[in-house]
């Protein structure tokens, strides 16, 4: 996992998870298309340990408490348990808006709370905070990334956009993985990146964002640093037949079109409604 910063690693938890049964979702594809949207620093925060970014889904509201995405694994607690998910638990964490350039701060966000986080089947968090989306927009000229409710793409055209180190990789949705596995952790239909998403410590929690839709996909969260097979900052892929495959210097990301589903008018978290697959406690 890729939260982990200058030299800093975090302690694994001893313990395996078994593979999760499911079948995975159908990966589209679709030829690379140029460009249509220009990816900058809107919308970007860095935390104290991670990247995230300002979200919406499709049916948030203009005065809806906004939302901040990150990775389970950037939680102020430390990494979550396999199996341990987090709903409505009471935060005071703060965000640094970037401006466009992604240059300068241009000020503090604040939590109330951690609407979702779990890193079961995905690794996500989900902060919701004291200020609405309209409020952001009319203090600081930001609007949120909008989280698409499509299955991501392979071949897409992708950005992922780091907050804590102001910096922007540009490279191609490569495919997904069935089953990715991190220490006890497992993951399902990870989205894997081309080569040239080199992602480091810090840029967990970065928003994949697809050029074309100027959207939001997936959740950065994790590479392969040094090829060993299925450790700790060292994700390996399983297929549905459980063949290993490992892919030294690949990084990986988590999907977000499952949030949609998942999420009622207000911006409440609502794991019951129907479609909605995210784990619950």
């Amino acid at each position: 996992m890729v939260r982990r910063l200058l030299g800093v690693f975090a302690a694994a938890i001893v313990g395996a998870l078994a593979l999760s049964s499911g079948v995975a979702t159908a990966a589209p594809t679709q030829t690379p298309a140029a460009p249509s949207v220009t990816v900058d620093f809107t919308g970007i925060v860095a935390l104290s340990n991670c990247s995230g970014s300002v979200v919406r889904m499709a049916n948030s509201g203009p005065n809806d408490p906004a939302f901040v995405l990150s990775n389970g694994h950037c939680l102020e607690s430390g990494f979550l348990s396999p199996g341990q998910v987090i709903v409505n638990q009471a935060s005071r964490r703060t965000f640094d808006l970037l401006d466009p350039t992604g240059q300068y701060s241009l000020g503090t966000l604040r939590a109330t709370k951690i609407a979702y986080a779990t890193m079961t089947n995905t690794d996500v968090s989900l902060y919701q905070l004291s200020s609405t989306y309209a409020q952001i927009q009319q203090r600081y000229g930001i609007k949120a990334l909008e989280i698409s409710s499509a299955h991501p793409t392979q071949g897409a055209d992708i950005r992922v956009v780091s907050g804590y180190w102001q910096t922007i990789y540009s490279c191609n949705l490569d495919g997904f993985a069935y089953r990715l596995h991190e220490g006890d952790w497992v993951w399902q239909d990870s989205l894997r990146y081309t080569s040239s998403c080199d992602v480091i410590g810090g840029t967990s929690g970065s928003p994949v964002i697809d050029t074309a839709s100027g959207k939001i996909v997936g959740v950065n969260n994790t590479i392969n640093e040094s090829g060993e097979s299925c450790t700790l900052n060292n994700p390996c892929e399983v297929d549905q037949a459980g063949n290993v495959t490992v892919r030294q210097g690949i990084g990986y990301a988590e999907e977000t079109y499952l949030f949609n589903s998942c999420v009622a008018a207000g911006n409440k978290i609502t794991l019951t409604l129907p479609g909605c697959t995210l784990p619950r406690p």
